[in-house]
């Protein structure tokens, strides 16, 4: 893998150390300086008085502090965002005041015979190699920090990203140039996340997939997806075998094969709170079958941050192919199945809670051939977050933006065509929204259904077709159920929940009504 962060390169730090202090000198001024100037410069550094030379190194220890990272970001490595403000800020002070020292001897460890010597060598060295990238022929992964004052790293990403072949570049926007010594960075979340990581000649979402430590648990699901959690404060509710409805995942089967198969909300609000509390409750980890582009179309490659799709692949995403949904089910996993996919998730005005699944029961089929469990579900709530605005037609009739739509329509994948009826109508776009005070999520999880025994759905259409038509039944049922009673619930508003939280329990402990 290759980095723009230049010191990872056979640990040549003390050239970027000898850059930090020139950058002190040239005052931030963004020109190319040839070596010999360079040379000259610290040559003159060098030859000043000890006195002159111990005040310019007090003040260029403090530049390279600057310049060499985001102060903010390292000194918060290792800090517990769930502590209380008083002792985040005492521990942040004490990472800052222990950075201090180490900055000291900045003028002790450059002699000016090493620093020529280094020069030269770092100036051969990186033109042999931009003559030999032409000969890099595996993947390689570029980052690149936006804060990097002392190298310009997001220009190299890019000039790399179009000499090599197989390049993926990610850049971070809010980081320094230390970008692997600064907060919220973990290099195996990043090869993780860009599918990197893989065992075989071509990666395999089912087989290459590592489930996320802890830490990518915690920065996943409050600082990504920390906002919406707060936010929506969901309330889940299960049903057990004798169709008793009771609070929390106890009524959803432990053991796998599960297929959980539901309604997809506006954007997909729901997905992050689902597969929180799945981890939180029952430490399983749910695999949702996503739509292709946020893997291989342009969706996924639209953006160079290391963003939202890169995040569903950490936390175990697949792509909604028959092979990626056989070999979950294989491996005893718990699955999340929409079948209304993107129709439902971008649905238009007046469209909330209706669903679009296709007329053919494959996934019915497919759960009969394992033995699977399918736990049909209910979720609410995207009318209590967000208005829809402008939807696709909405957007259509807006020149310039209609034809974006439609070359996204265009070149994307399809799934599905239009002999699926309206569930074939999957155009991507991203609908026009205006937020509102925040009301909350409810789920509910329908008796589960068991197929174990019941191979002969796998060759009988029409038996099939009835257990499709049950289930499709069951998430309808669910969610008329829970528009009812969620009318009931005393703590629906952000307002009464801020309130409870404040004064008796966490987030994810704030009762809702009563099943």
């Amino acid at each position: 893998m290759l980095s723009c962060q230049y010191y990872a390169l056979h640990g040549y730090i003390f050239p970027l150390l000898c850059y930090s202090i020139l950058r002190f000198f040239q005052f931030r001024i963004h020109t190319k300086l040839s070596v010999s100037a360079t040379v000259a410069t610290f040559a003159s550094f060098m030859s000043l008085d000890s006195d002159d030379k111990s005040c310019v190194c007090s003040d260029t220890a403090a530049t390279f502090f600057m310049i060499s990272g985001e102060p903010l970001k390292m000194a918060t490595v290792g800090i517990n965002n769930k502590l209380p403000p008083t002792q985040k800020i005492e521990q942040l002070s004490g990472n800052l005041t222990a950075l201090l020292p180490r900055l000291s001897g900045l003028a002790d460890i450059i002699p000016k015979e090493t620093l020529i010597w280094k020069l030269k060598l770092l100036k051969s060295a990186s033109a042999y190699a931009n003559s030999r990238l032409h000969a890099v022929k595996a993947e390689v992964l570029v980052l690149a920090s936006d804060k990097d004052n002392m190298l310009p790293s997001r220009e190299e990403a890019h000039r790399l990203k179009n000499l090599l072949p197989k390049c993926t570049i990610r850049c971070f926007e809010n980081n320094g140039h230390t970008l692997m010594l600064e907060d919220s960075m973990n290099l195996l979340t990043l090869i993780k996340g860009t599918c990197k990581y893989r065992r075989s000649r071509r990666h395999d979402f089912t087989s290459d997939f590592l489930p996320p430590s802890m830490s990518e648990y915690r920065y996943a699901f409050d600082e990504v997806a920390g906002l919406i959690r707060f936010a929506s404060c969901s309330a889940m509710f299960s049903t057990m075998e004798d169709g008793k409805i009771v609070e929390g995942l106890a009524g959803v089967p432990d053991e796998g094969p599960v297929l959980l198969v539901g309604y997809h909300m506006l954007m997909g609000f729901e997905l992050s709170c689902l597969v929180e509390a799945f981890l939180r409750e029952k430490k399983i980890m749910v695999r949702g079958i996503a739509h292709p582009e946020l893997f291989w179309g342009k969706f996924s490659t639209s953006s160079d941050e290391f963003s939202l799709p890169d995040w569903m692949k950490v936390m175990g995403a697949l792509p909604v192919t028959p092979t990626y949904l056989f070999k979950a089910l294989s491996t005893k996993s718990h699955v999340l199945l929409y079948p209304g996919g993107a129709r439902e998730a971008l649905h238009y005005k007046g469209e909330q809670y209706k669903l679009f699944w296709p007329n053919q029961p494959e996934f019915v089929r497919m759960a009969a051939r394992f033995g699977a469990t399918i736990v049909p579900f209910g979720t609410v709530g995207e009318d209590d977050i967000a208005e829809l605005v402008l939807d696709y037609h909405d957007l259509m009739k807006i020149p310039v933006v209609n034809d974006r739509i439609k070359e996204a329509i265009e070149s994307g994948i399809r799934i599905r065509d239009e002999t699926n009826g309206e569930v074939g109508n999957q155009a991507l776009f991203i609908p026009a929204m205006l937020p509102k005070l925040p009301g909350r999520f409810y789920y509910l999880f329908g008796k589960p259904i068991t197929l174990q025994g019941r191979e002969d759905l796998v060759e009988n259409r029409e038996e099939a077709n009835e257990v499709y038509l049950q289930v499709k039944s069951e998430v309808e049922q669910c969610i008329d159920y829970l528009l009812k009673k969620r009318e009931e619930d005393p703590y629906r508003s952000i307002i009464d929940r801020t309130i409870y939280r404040a004064l008796y329990s966490p987030l994810d402990q704030v009762p809702a009504f009563k099943p």
